[in-house]
């Protein structure tokens, strides 16, 4: 998922063409996505990032831009898609083949949401605007996903490769610290 804006930036750049340490967080992204078990990789693009379609190296899908959930769901409908697939946000610098492949290990049926404890993000620094209880436990999407045909079921990481989506340029000073 790479259509974003990303506004809270503060940046002349798209948001998945930002820089980490020199590189741009979609290239991370897709080197993570090459590197783990999955067979092929496709850029999910809008017209709020026209650099970043030009800039990537794999076949896009491009979607309206209307939001992630929106574009998700324009995505999934791409007839080159069968289910299940593993999806992840562009905003990920830290992601790596092995913690994919630890997600679709834990992948059964259905769809699998990717959660992290919301006290990993605090104690990283890094922000956490998205937040909900899960099982009595304050917990954070991801952004890494695997969208099934039913069945919804979500597993807890607690691993700073999947807390870290940079959103603001202090989660990308602590992304480019860890790097």
């Amino acid at each position: 998922m790479c259509g974003g804006r990303g506004t809270r930036l503060a940046s002349d750049a798209e948001k998945p063409l930002f820089r980490i340490d020199g590189v741009p967080m979609v290239d991370r992204v897709l080197s993570a996505v090459r590197d783990s078990a999955v067979e092929t990789a496709y850029a999910v693009t809008s017209p709020n990032a026209p650099e970043t379609r030009a800039h990537v190296d794999a076949p896009a899908i491009e979607t309206p831009g209307e939001g992630y959930v929106p574009d998700l769901e324009a995505a999934l409908s791409d007839d080159r898609l069968s289910r299940p697939v593993l999806t992840v946000a562009a905003d990920l610098p830290l992601l790596d083949g092995p913690v994919l492949d630890q997600v679709l290990a834990r992948h059964d049926t259905g769809s699998l949401t990717v959660l992290v404890p919301a006290a990993l993000k605090r104690e990283l620094g890094v922000s956490d605007d998205t937040t909900f209880r899960r099982k009595g436990r304050e917990v954070a999407p991801t952004g890494v996903n695997v969208v099934g045909d039913d069945g919804d079921d979500a597993v807890l990481f607690h691993d700073p490769r999947l807390a870290i989506n940079v959103n603001t340029l202090a989660d990308a000073r602590v992304a480019g610290r860890r790097l």
